[in-house]
């Protein structure tokens, strides 16, 4: 018997994406393509006595250090 306050289920999890939606966020990082967003934290290095901007891509999480 169906209990009738079950929620209908979805089935958006089952459906196939499309193919810009499923490889886009990794093939472009792995050709070197990523998309850099700056870290809000700031570090500060002791020995040059200069400013570190931690940079990330927000595909794929890798990280990269600039000097300012």
């Amino acid at each position: 018997m169906m209990r009738m306050s079950d929620a209908p289920t979805s089935l958006d999890k089952f459906r196939k994406r499309k193919r810009r939606q499923s490889g886009s966020h990794t093939t472009l990082c792995r050709r070197g393509f990523h998309k850099w967003r700056f870290d809000d934290r700031k570090q500060f290095d002791v020995k040059e006595g200069k400013l570190i901007s931690i940079e990330r891509c927000e595909r794929c999480g890798a990280t990269r250090t600039r000097i300012s």
